[in-house]
């Protein structure tokens, strides 16, 4: 990893600040705050429990460690017996930021436990900013953990939470049973590199112009794959490092807005704001960005631990996220480096800022939940990666708004795994519309001793049924990250399959991928159902077996299948939008015509 490399992915972008450490910390105590002090001489204040009353969905009773006289506040759902989740945030967020993931890891059967940093949330805040630093955050983890007796646990880190989290993983990694980043990094700076230069008389307030006020609340797309579209963002890190430090209006929700992709209604605002009632309660989140300089020359021996981690590591990225933390060579180097990374389904959340978990909450926590359920020690393939190199993506392409008889191309490579093998299904969505000539030139047998895998199936001309995919940020879904040409089409790893993947028709096959198809009301929809009543729609027809097979001629379908006792194939209108969605794994079936259906979970 090259020294440009490690500076540019240090350079967060929600906490990028110019170092702001000063010895002569003013605080403004004239009006009725009660200034506390440890048996150390640190001064603290502690915010008022009825500023967290009404806080919308977080119905949490809060529960203390104490350090060094201070408390540090978390809060905790799901059984006490349950494997451990432990997630940690950023700045200048809480641990109300995990609103969203909380209950479904919980009704999931996880011990979940969120913390609040020293200066943040519920925890208590010492009111000079020389009382925070990077090491000092780190030491308190490691204690919390310790006195909380947590052993095994699930790390879940984001922002500044990576970087002290995943410093604490690094140097104790038999505490962790698997690591997932969303948007963070660990940097590994040479001591005696400052970073940042030095904002002088921080504690100096001034009347400053937000630099957010630009960013509209539903924010624009910063990327066009991996690479930033230029133009399109106007952001300086270094008036925003100034602002946070001096700025009078700055507070934590106008951040936690501008840095999520979608609108944060008025009362999630102030949830976030809860926590500061006044300046004299925001030396934690003023400070966070300065500690930015203390990391050089302390994080070597915590990234050789992790560099060494065999255990499961997923990285969970929005894709929407402008500064470094947010592009694609942040993420691939945990990818790149990590061992227990190889063969995860990493994967770029559409739809999701630097602050992924308040625009993708649920979609995260449901990814964790079928993440942790493999078992990857003992799968032989649940590590698999194909020798297939991932490739920059070359074919730019637009497919339309509404997939809906969209026609695309997949190619299914098999490969041996163990005592059996694996299939990886590319797709051709999003980088071409699987014209005719490129599509017939290909060569299964051709690409089988191309790639040396055990036999190569073209499934294909296929063509969409559901209006939206939805999911991963440039294959509309599939969880996986990998793009790959076949011949002259360039295409996306978008799911993954335990064996050959050539079932009989109507026998339920297992896809490992996560998608939400949406088939909008007054589309004509197409289904079949079991023995047992279980309904699958069809996702996509297809004309490798009847190449004059179209749209139209699908509500008369049944009369052409060989349906087995006890199947039925139906047509229907919908009244309202249908949304399907796979958490992880997709229950697929074929009709003998090789249409393609997924299970209607309820």
């Amino acid at each position: 990893m090259t020294l440009q490399t490690i500076i540019g992915i240090t350079v967060l972008s929600a906490v990028l600040c110019m170092s702001c450490r000063d010895d002569d910390t003013q605080i403004d105590t004239s009006s009725d705050i009660e200034i506390l002090t440890t048996d150390n001489g640190v001064e603290f204040v502690r915010t008022p429990d009825s500023n967290f009353e009404n806080i919308p969905n977080w119905p949490y009773e809060y529960q203390y460690v104490e350090i060094d006289g201070l408390r540090q506040a978390y809060a905790e759902a799901g059984p006490t017996n349950g494997e451990v989740v432990l997630l940690l945030h950023g700045q200048p967020s809480w641990s109300y930021l995990y609103r969203d993931m909380i209950p479904v890891l919980a009704e999931a059967g996880f011990r979940v436990i969120a913390m609040d940093h020293l200066g943040m949330g519920r925890s208590d805040k010492p009111i000079s900013i020389n009382d925070y630093s990077y090491l000092g955050h780190s030491d308190r983890l490691e204690q919390f953990i310790q006195q909380l007796g947590l052993t095994d646990i699930n790390l879940f880190v984001q922002d500044w939470g990576s970087l002290i989290g995943l410093r604490v993983a690094g140097l104790n990694p038999d505490w962790f049973a698997s690591i997932t980043v969303g948007n963070g990094s660990l940097p590994v700076v040479p001591a005696g590199m400052q970073i940042m230069p030095t904002i002088q008389n921080p504690d100096e307030v001034e009347e400053l112009p937000s630099p957010f006020a630009q960013i509209p609340a539903q924010q624009v797309p910063f990327y066009d794959g991996c690479e930033l579209i230029a133009g399109q963002s106007s952001f300086d890190f270094n008036e925003w490092a100034y602002y946070s430090m001096k700025g009078a209006s700055y507070k934590a929700s106008e951040v936690v807005e501008a840095l999520t992709w979608f609108d944060l209604p008025t009362d999630i605002e102030d949830a976030y704001d809860a926590p500061f009632p006044s300046r004299e309660y925001m030396a934690g989140t003023r400070t966070f960005p300065a500690l930015v300089n203390e990391v050089a020359g302390v994080n070597m021996e915590a990234w050789a631990g992790l560099t060494s981690f065999q255990k499961p590591f997923l990285t969970i990225w929005g894709d929407n996220d402008e500064g470094s933390l947010g592009s694609c060579e942040a993420q691939q180097n945990f990818i790149d480096n990590v061992p227990g990374a190889s063969g995860k389904p990493h994967v770029r959340l559409e739809n999701a800022g630097h602050f992924l978990q308040s625009d993708q909450g649920v979609e995260i926590a449901n990814r964790l939940v079928a993440f942790y359920a493999v078992d990857w020690d003992s799968d032989p393939c649940a590590n698999f990666s194909s020798p297939i190199e991932n490739e920059t993506r070359t074919q730019q392409f637009v497919p339309p708004s509404d997939l809906r008889n969209f026609r695309y191309g997949e190619v299914l490579p098999e490969f041996e795994c163990g005592n059996g093998s694996v299939t990886e299904v590319y797709v051709t969505t999003g980088f071409n519309d699987c014209p005719e000539d490129q599509w017939y030139a290909l060569n299964a047998d051709d690409l089988a001793n191309e790639l040396g895998a055990l036999k190569v199936t073209l499934n294909g001309p296929r063509h969409w049924l559901m209006n939206q995919i939805q999911g991963n940020a440039n294959d509309g879904g599939s969880g996986f990250s990998k793009i790959a040409t076949f011949g002259t089409l360039q295409m996306q790893l978008a799911a993954q399959i335990d064996g050959s993947g050539d079932e009989e028709a109507y026998t339920v096959n297992q896809v490992q991928r996560s998608t939400t198809f949406t088939f909008q009301a007054g589309n004509e929809i197409y289904k079949l159902t079991d023995p047992s009543g279980d309904e699958f729609i069809m996702q996509s027809y297809s004309r490798k077996i009847n190449a004059n097979l179209t749209i139209d001629d699908l509500a008369d379908l049944g009369s052409n299948l060989n349906l087995p006792d006890g199947w039925s194939f139906e047509t229907e209108v919908l009244s309202t939008t249908l949304q399907v969605v796979a958490d992880g794994i997709a229950y697929v079936v074929q009709d003998d015509l090789e249409n393609s259906y997924q299970k209607i979970e309820d």
